[in-house]
């Protein structure tokens, strides 16, 4: 008898005990958005968990690195990934500046720095690198370059949250760095997301930024638009970052079995083990090759889905393949994101998955 659907993640909640007394003051106050005290309360834990000087809240990642980017002013060419989802393209694209592509890593799947400068022109302005499923850009090269060629660096750390680098939250690098916090992600707040930074000269201006630009009853400075964290989604927030530590725990543990099982199988590849990074275990991807494993991608997902298993092809199609920007690009000119985009799948990962699961998608693919 078949099991029910297992899905690739699932969102973490607290108990909804928990969640109703977080909200009882929201009640009593009616205060429900703009900036509230449990928004308040809430980005202050954050700078502490996260190890930063400086956060700000918003209701989405998407928005956040919108902002990010309309907030440093940039013009021209922004250096880019096609590994990765489509918000961190089209959030340059809507800035009205110009993505340009760069291959990865075949090792971390990250911006390979090595490319980098041959795509920099004089109207290049910036860099925005993903850290991908937890794995963290080659921070230093990026520095290095940025520093050399005088370009602003916007880390899109959607996968990191939680992650360090020698004891270093992830969200110190760069000039920014945006996080999301969606129902999918290690950490949630239903939906939201957020900014880390130094320069602490930043924090009104993307407060006026995500309030339409308003700084005053009679005064709006900025062409800014809504995208402000309600006090619901603080309150998620502040429920979930109480458990998010047990979370990667338990994540960790549905790993450490993935890898019990496939590691050292021919034609598997599994994601590489970063000196100095404690990662949050974000997403397992395991890359099929063909070749040598004697099953595609497409082909281990199918079987698995005859047993109500379902993987995520991801990052599938390159964000260069889109319908939208293919006119424009060739996914040629990214060989390696290319590659690994067609042999890639992250398998189903979540604190709560039962090891038996494990163990069973597992047989199916050693099959």
């Amino acid at each position: 008898m078949q099991h029910k659907p297992v899905l690739v993640t699932r969102s973490s909640l607290p108990d909804l005990e928990e969640y109703v007394e977080e909200i009882k003051p929201i009640f009593d106050s009616a205060w429900l958005t703009n900036m509230g005290p449990v928004h308040q309360n809430f980005e202050q834990q954050l700078e502490s968990y996260l190890k930063v000087p400086n956060v700000s809240l918003f209701c989405n990642g998407h928005l956040s690195l919108f902002i990010a980017i309309k907030a440093l002013r940039l013009s021209g060419e922004v250096i880019t990934t096609p590994f990765s989802f489509a918000s961190t393209t089209h959030a340059i694209a809507d800035n009205g500046l110009r993505p340009v592509f760069c291959d990865i890593a075949p090792d971390t799947y990250t911006l390979d720095p090595q490319k980098i400068e041959s795509l920099i022109t004089r109207h290049t302005t910036a860099i925005i690198p993903v850290h991908v499923y937890g794995n963290v850009c080659n921070i230093e090269a990026i520095e290095t370059i940025a520093k050399k060629h005088h370009l602003k660096v916007i880390y899109d750390a959607a996968h990191a949250f939680g992650v360090e680098v020698n004891g270093e939250g992830i969200g110190n690098f760069g000039d920014i760095s945006m996080f999301s916090f969606h129902a999918t992600k290690v950490f949630n707040t239903i939906e939201g997301g957020a900014l880390t930074y130094r320069d602490a000269g930043l924090k009104d201006l993307f407060y006026n930024l995500k309030n339409f630009g308003i700084t005053s009853p009679i005064n709006v400075e900025d062409i800014g638009t809504n995208a402000k964290m309600n006090e619901f989604q603080a309150a998620m927030g502040i429920c979930n970052l109480r458990h998010v530590d047990k979370e990667i725990e338990k994540r960790k543990k549905v790993v450490e079995r993935y890898r019990e099982h496939l590691e050292n199988i021919p034609g598997i590849k599994l994601n590489p083990k970063q000196q100095g990074v404690k990662t949050n275990h974000a997403y397992f991807p395991v890359i099929f090759d063909k070749e040598v494993f004697g099953k595609s991608r497409d082909q281990v997902a199918d079987e698995l889905a005859k047993e109500n298993i379902f993987v995520r092809k991801y990052f599938y199609p390159l964000i260069n393949d889109y319908e939208c920007y293919r006119s424009i690009y060739s996914s040629k000119a990214t060989p390696i994101a290319k590659k690994i985009a067609a042999e890639v799948v992250t398998l189903p990962l979540y604190a709560d998955l039962p090891i038996t699961i494990v163990d069973e998608i597992c047989q199916i693919i050693k099959k």
